[in-house]
């Protein structure tokens, strides 16, 4: 009989943590949510709360469904709660070190065929594999932000993934409702291998004072038609990841093309990330966000 996966397990509960979860409870799959804190998953908790009244008002979803999803999640203070789960989604930090460390500490707690799966955006599934007791039933499972309202995830199998897993992965992907695009285990995949690089050649442009961040960003939103100017779009997704991710390309490429921005160095050793702390191409103290340079 095919593997079926129906108990979710979710490590981070943070803003990808948090909407992976979110998008399981409401298709109906039960979710056990994981942080390093309890106060973390308390706030993963109604931050997913908060995002499905949203969708409510917005009559995405009825009260019942609401309801209803909000009983399928429970908060799990440690690894051996997802002892019963056939699959479990790490969304910590894109830092290789921790994610290693997570799996190593993971899989002890974990059935014999319980998949787990990886929200890396650009780590290679291949060698996060081997930091597990089970490489075949291992695979990139790469959720766009905000998870609840983007359709895009991408998989991606390392060299040791079984077909069984990918197969599995698929059905639970095509329960969440959301649209598919495989990708090879190459850095950053598909959809940061393209995207990064735009964002990192804008704040180049930035660096370089062809255009300040108004002008930028208006360019790319009016002239090409982005929903979000690409300095705009660095401070949501956090200039932290951004960076993370342009190290990972040019350290997996060797090409210098993917070498990050100075700016986005200088950036990010301010601790200006972006919207998560109020600053970075924008400030966002005020009533509405202000261009920083």
């Amino acid at each position: 009989m095919a593997f079926s996966i129906k108990k979710i397990g979710v490590i981070g509960a943070g803003q990808m943590g948090s909407g992976i979860a979110h998008v399981c409870a409401l298709a109906g799959f039960e979710v056990k949510l994981n942080d390093v804190s309890a106060d973390r998953v308390k706030a993963g908790i109604a931050t997913i709360n908060g995002n499905m009244a949203r969708q409510m008002s917005r009559k995405r979803i009825s009260e019942e469904d609401r309801q209803a999803a909000l009983k399928r999640i429970a908060p799990a203070d440690k690894f051996d709660a997802f002892e019963d789960c056939d699959l479990v989604i790490e969304a910590a930090t894109e830092k290789e070190d921790v994610k290693r460390a997570i799996f190593a500490t993971l899989c002890p707690s974990l059935k014999r065929d319980a998949i787990i799966g990886t929200n890396t955006s650009s780590i290679s599934i291949t060698r996060l594999a081997s930091s597990t007791d089970r490489p075949e039933r291992f695979i990139g499972i790469h959720f766009m932000n905000p998870v609840p309202l983007m359709e895009l995830v991408e998989l991606i199998r390392g060299i040791a993934t079984g077909d069984a897993t990918f197969e599995a992965t698929k059905q639970f992907v095509d329960k969440l409702g959301k649209t598919i695009a495989v990708a090879e285990d190459f850095p950053a995949f598909i959809v940061n291998r393209v995207l990064m690089p735009m964002i990192n050649e804008a704040i180049y442009t930035l660096y370089e004072g062809v255009g300040n961040v108004e002008a930028i960003d208006t360019a790319m939103r009016l002239g090409a038609h982005h929903p979000m100017g690409p300095l705009e779009l660095a401070d949501f997704i956090g200039l932290d990841t951004c960076l993370s991710v342009m190290q990972v390309l040019h350290d997996g490429l060797a090409d210098s093309k993917y070498r990050p921005c100075p700016l986005l160095v200088k950036y990010v050793e301010a601790g200006w990330l972006g919207r998560k702390t109020q600053r970075g191409f924008y400030d966002y103290r005020g009533d509405k966000p202000v261009p920083t340079r």
